[in-house]
């Protein structure tokens, strides 16, 4: 069956200093929410677009990637509520104008769309679905957009509690690390509703510099998975050609260059060889969530019976290395694993 994708690059970032009624679907977004919601948060979210915004949008989930993926809305204008296990981390977005909710549940009654980023399946799913979970707080005519990074399954199940409340689903699992976060230059992997997915571009559009449009619910997931795990194996192969070239005499930082300026450039070796040359690993991508994604792109492909024997070896080392205490590393520290299995 063929896959339905759609590509928009990133619009021009001085485009956000307009007002968002400027932006395409804005007319489109209020008139679907205004006309749809019938509640006290509806209103609450119309009041907001008097002022130039569509609505109020939620946000839950404030790590590594969720805080600086809120704080772009929050400069760009938006009406913003956020939510996160450990409120502290709320506190800086707070300072800057956004609302607070102590619950998933609150954020997504106040809010029209709520966007969640969490860390794996199993909190996805929670801050969905579980007890003053999202779910509680969705009503017909409100949207629910996962960016999180998650398996196919996970997000179905998401989709479908979601959807049972009268609301629309978006998966739009995120590529890019905490500095792409930092600067507005994600790219979002999306399927499901497609209206709300044109309803939220403008805002897709001031997290990141382009977004895809995949089609079917899981679609997206596992376009995400397929990324991450040639990322953890193309990281696992450059760390083994640094110390080769050690072990040899070779200047590592001289092999940086040479690959920056060959074929096989990519920026991710550009940006993290020095710091890996000097054994630095600040975190832009915790080992753990690397090698979580590594697991779960193998259970994709064993559900197809697609062979992955490149894949399963770099999983083997990133599971080493979290054996070591690299968990909370940035994922280059998978270098560390090999390191020891030559000393050994």
């Amino acid at each position: 069956m063929a896959l339905y994708t759609t590509f928009c690059p990133q619009l021009p970032k001085q485009f956000f200093k307009l007002p968002l009624s400027s932006h395409p679907f804005y007319h489109h977004w209020t008139s679907r929410f205004s006309s749809s919601t019938v509640s006290s948060s509806a209103a609450s979210s119309n009041e907001a677009s008097r002022d130039g915004f569509p609505a109020r949008i939620g946000f839950l989930g404030l790590g590594i990637m969720g805080l600086p993926m809120a704080q772009n809305l929050i400069k760009a204008g938006c009406d913003v509520t956020v939510w996160n296990r450990t409120k502290s981390k709320c506190d800086h977005l707070i300072s800057m104008g956004a609302k607070y909710e102590p619950s998933p549940q609150e954020v997504a009654s106040a809010c029209t769309v709520t966007f969640a980023m969490l860390a794996d399946p199993d909190s996805a799913l929670d801050v969905a679905c579980g007890k003053y979970g999202a779910l509680h707080g969705m009503t017909e005519g409100k949207g629910y957009v996962d960016v999180s990074t998650v398996d196919d399954t996970t997000s179905k199940l998401i989709s479908q509690r979601i959807k049972s409340t009268g609301a629309s689903f978006l998966e739009a699992p995120v590529s890019g690390s905490k500095k792409p976060a930092e600067d507005g230059q994600l790219i979002f992997l999306t399927a499901g509703d497609a209206t709300l997915y044109e309803m939220v571009s403008p805002l897709l559009d001031i997290m990141g510099k382009s977004r895809f449009y995949l089609g079917e619910i899981g679609n997206g997931a596992s376009m995400k998975l397929v990324v991450n795990m040639i990322m953890g194996s193309m990281m696992a192969s450059f760390s083994e050609g640094l110390l080769l070239s050690e072990k040899v005499g070779l200047d590592p930082n001289v092999l940086v260059e040479v690959v920056s300026q060959g074929a096989i450039s990519a920026p991710m070796f550009s940006m993290k060889g020095p710091s890996m040359v000097q054994s630095k690993y600040p975190p832009a991508f915790p080992l753990k969530h690397q090698q979580k994604d590594m697991r779960l792109a193998l259970g994709l492909a064993e559900s197809v019976s697609q062979p992955t024997p490149i894949a399963a070896a770099a999983n083997e080392l990133y599971k080493a290395a979290k054996s070591h205490g690299l968990s909370d590393q940035d994922f280059s520290a998978v270098l560390e694993a090999l390191k020891t299995k030559l000393e050994n």
